[in-house]
């Protein structure tokens, strides 16, 4: 509620009438989320950050 009527400042008779999949395009969570990291990007990190 506070996403759709603060964050986006709708009208309550406008939140209240969006399906849920239209308030998560709203919301931004249909983005993808990019591309994940590479084994090199894995291997780069555990070097750095060895485990103890």
């Amino acid at each position: 509620m506070h996403a759709g009527l603060c964050l986006l400042r709708l009208p309550p008779r406008d939140f209240w009438a969006l399906t849920p999949v239209e308030f998560l395009a709203m919301t931004g969570g249909m983005r993808g989320r990019g591309a994940g990291m590479e084994k090199a990007g894995l291997e780069a990190l555990m070097r750095a950050f060895p485990d103890g």
